[in-house]
């Protein structure tokens, strides 16, 4: 029996290539796994009338992590009936925790000595998705509550500690004061205590501006659910974009690890789609499922790829996606 069962949900668009890019990878690097297959996101959708089928409900909670390729999500008026799958998989999995690390990459005009990570409260926020509208006045409902900011500013304490100790609380307290500021002191009580802890508090549009002029300062960022979104893809433009961007969600049981990139439906079934962040969030789910070693040599040979070449069109280079994978696992090999 294989070590690990790991789900992949290869989405919408370029999914279908970055998802089997990353299997080729794991595989090459000789991880001790069992793959599941399944489906969700716009495609199935329009097929099925559903965005995310029971099966794929089985397969996620019968694995130990779910890998997922890239999600369409519609823009303006949604068809009925359709909610988008990665959003829908936070909310039934409780996945609370977005974890976004930026690091620097050797890959042209990414800044020097950029290591942090941000982490999102993934369930609240503006987020949940309350919206009416009467006449011509829209409104968005913001939920904060006390247990789930609790839940996050745990979870972000637990990983300064484990990285080098420093933890930046992000928010806008000073003009909303009620939910910003309910979040804000429930993460700093969690904070009170922690031997070797550096805590400090940041309004979120100074912290984009810092992030841009000096973002070393950084080392672990908490914050609600749209200011992560914002921020983290800010985050992944210091060190070359979103083609090297991977997250994780987290929960209590599952974990579901994504690339940030959209579905690319202007390039979708090119095979030229960059496959680095897909091969990333790999890494990170191997580092939560305690595969360590593993891990640190997929890292590694990215690394290698992306200093070296062949790159991706999107990072200067002219190589496609088979290309780019086989390079890596070469450098495996």
């Amino acid at each position: 029996m294989a070590k690990y069962r790991i789900c992949l949900i290869e989405g919408d668009g370029i999914g279908h290539e970055v998802i089997p890019a990353a299997r080729r990878v794991l595989e090459a690097a000789g991880l001790d796994a069992e793959y599941v297959t399944a489906e969700a996101g716009y495609e199935y959708f329009l097929d099925h009338g559903t965005s995310v089928p029971p099966q794929t409900y089985g397969a996620v909670e019968s694995t130990d992590a779910t890998l997922f390729g890239a999600a369409t999500s519609p823009s303006g008026e949604k068809p009925d009936g359709f909610f988008g799958a990665i959003r829908h998989l936070r909310k039934k999995y409780n996945l609370y925790a977005n974890v976004r690390p930026t690091r620097t990459r050797p890959v042209p005009g990414a800044y020097e000595n950029v290591d942090l990570v941000i982490v999102r409260e993934n369930t609240q926020g503006l987020y949940v998705e309350q919206e009416r509208r009467y006449g011509d006045t829209a409104i968005a409902d913001t939920v904060i509550t006390k247990d789930a900011s609790e839940r996050i500013g745990r979870f972000a304490v637990d990983l300064a500690l484990k990285r080098r100790g420093k933890l930046t609380v992000v928010h806008k307290a000073n003009v909303l004061p009620v939910t910003q500021g309910l979040f804000m002191d429930t993460v700093l009580a969690q904070t009170q205590g922690q031997e070797g802890l550096n805590t400090g508090t940041m309004i979120v549009d100074n912290a984009a501006m810092q992030l841009v002029r000096n973002p070393g300062q950084f080392d672990v960022m908490v914050m609600t659910n749209m200011f992560g979104d914002i921020l983290s893809d800010l985050a992944a433009g210091l060190v070359g974009g979103l083609g090297i961007a991977a997250s994780g969600n987290i929960g209590d049981k599952f974990g579901i690890f994504e690339s940030v990139h959209g579905s690319a439906p202007d390039i979708a079934g090119q095979g030229i789609s960059n496959p680095t962040a897909t091969i990333l969030a790999a890494v990170l789910m191997l580092d939560h499922l305690g595969a360590h070693d593993t891990a640190r040599r997929i890292d590694d040979a990215v690394n290698t790829v992306l200093a070296e070449g062949p790159r991706t069109r999107d990072l200067g280079g002219t190589a496609g996606t088979k290309e780019f994978t086989d390079a890596v696992i070469a450098r495996l090999k």
